[in-house]
């Protein structure tokens, strides 16, 4: 079973934005998660987290002055874990309906309140057997998209048997998508080596 992660508080076709439900707890940057509308799963990739308060007009203030830890700061202020939330942002890169797996954008944004799972290996490795999903991934307009997409290739290639041959295939296809972009192309396939 997938482990959940958060919900799903804001969506789009393209990208949804989910609250953790522990503080300071996002996935990894690049991670493949999954959420769903009906009998569609939604696959993305976390591009982004931020942990800030739960009311835009306030912002958090410095607490620690006579703490010696991070932790002793909670302690010393249990309302904090309740007037903080941690958030991160996915690219929608795919979904499946049944045993199908589409590596472009769902026909629907997923729902408001659904929930968000962690993928597990096993997803992963399928979801990335096809690098179809690049050309989204690598058109988005995302701040900082090229260290985006290599932190997917580097976390998906954990889920492959040989690591090195999942690399290298995603960089000869990344060299084929990026082909009129040296520099992004190099930056990429620095970031991804093996």
């Amino acid at each position: 079973m997938s482990e959940k992660i958060g919900e799903v508080i804001e969506a789009s076709t393209g990208q949804f934005v989910a609250e953790c439900y522990e503080l300071h707890s996002p996935p990894p940057l690049g991670s493949l998660v999954k959420t769903s509308d009906s009998d569609v799963e939604i696959y993305g990739v976390v591009c982004n987290a931020a942990t800030e308060s739960v009311d835009p007009g306030r912002r958090p203030i410095a607490r620690g002055k006579e703490e010696a830890t991070e932790e002793g700061i909670y302690r010393q202020h249990p309302q904090l874990s309740k007037l903080l939330r941690t958030t991160f942002d996915i690219l929608v890169i795919g979904h499946a309906q049944g045993d199908e797996l589409y590596h472009y954008l769902p026909p629907h944004p997923s729902r408001v309140h659904s929930f968000v799972y962690l993928c597990e290996t096993d997803e992963v490795r399928r979801f990335t057997q096809s690098l179809d999903f690049l050309p989204i991934l690598l058109g988005t307009k995302a701040v900082a998209v090229d260290e985006i997409a290599s932190a997917c290739l580097r976390q998906a290639s954990c889920a492959h048997d040989d690591k090195r041959t999942f690399l290298v295939k995603a960089g000869k296809e990344v060299a084929v998508l990026l082909s009129g972009d040296l520099n992004r192309l190099n930056a990429i396939l620095r970031r991804i080596r093996a």
